[in-house]
């Protein structure tokens, strides 16, 4: 039957052998505090996929009134009431007018994966630099290297390039000027120069520190940067550039 109760609760009235008088009230109980299974129905429905939250509200004799669903924006509301319908009917045997159940949805709540995707976003725009690639090729000449570097910031993507001797050392000081260059590129006001580039090992681990100078105004700033290395030394060597520099170019990128 349409709208059925969900628990007939018990009559308080005494039985036919029964002796007069006030019976003790009974100790609280889940039965009690939930006489028609409200709450079980609510569980039930926020079990649900896309269904934040939801209210049973049932009359004085138990039979269900209205349903009202909260639900994740860009789902079908039909379909949601269509699996309210079967989740009722088949759990608690309960069935449902379907013009008795109203939907509402909202965009302000996320799945978790969109909420991280999000702040990963938003966190990495804050950094003025970022990542785009370093290649490592063959050189023009026997024994020397081409290391490519590209940064980007805003959207702007720029490329540099240096050449060295085809050895970890020089194409760590390669990859660290190409970074620089790639960062004065992006700023366009030629501030930055390398200073030094050196491998250090600490902690079982292997680093690669780069000191840089920034000129600001007449008078230069010591830019320092580290990155352990990971994949590869060249790579580590952009990442210790833009350690040394982004907050130096978060200060100098355009408004």
């Amino acid at each position: 039957m349409t709208g059925s109760p969900f628990r007939q609760p018990m009559s308080g009235a005494p039985g036919a052998g029964s002796s007069p008088g006030p019976r003790p009230s009974p100790s609280p109980s889940p039965e009690v505090q939930d006489p028609w299974g409200v709450r079980r129905a609510e569980n039930l429905l926020t079990s649900l996929e896309g269904i934040l939250s939801a209210r049973v509200v049932t009359t004085p004799l138990g039979e269900v009134s209205e349903v009202h669903v909260l639900a994740q924006a860009g789902l079908q509301p039909k379909q949601l009431v269509r699996n309210i319908e079967s989740a009722l009917l088949a759990h608690l045997g309960l069935k449902i007018d379907h013009r008795k159940i109203s939907i509402a949805q909202t965009a302000d709540v996320k799945p978790l994966e969109a909420l991280e995707s999000t702040a990963v976003r938003d966190r990495s725009l804050q950094r003025a630099m970022l990542f785009e690639n370093v290649t490592v090729l063959a050189g023009r000449r026997p024994h020397r290297v081409t290391v490519q570097v590209s940064l980007s910031m805003d959207g702007q993507v720029e490329h540099a390039e240096e050449e060295a001797m085809d050895n970890i050392k020089g194409r760590v000081e390669a990859a660290a000027k190409a970074a620089l260059s790639s960062v004065d590129r992006l700023l366009g006001d030629h501030s930055l120069a390398l200073e030094g580039v050196r491998m250090v090992e600490e902690f079982d681990r292997e680093f690669v520190f780069i000191v840089a100078q920034g000129l600001s105004g007449r008078e230069t700033v010591l830019l320092t940067g580290t990155a352990e290395i990971r994949e590869s030394a060249e790579r580590a060597a952009v990442f210790a550039v833009m350690d040394a520099t982004n907050r130096w170019a978060n200060l100098r990128r355009p408004s």
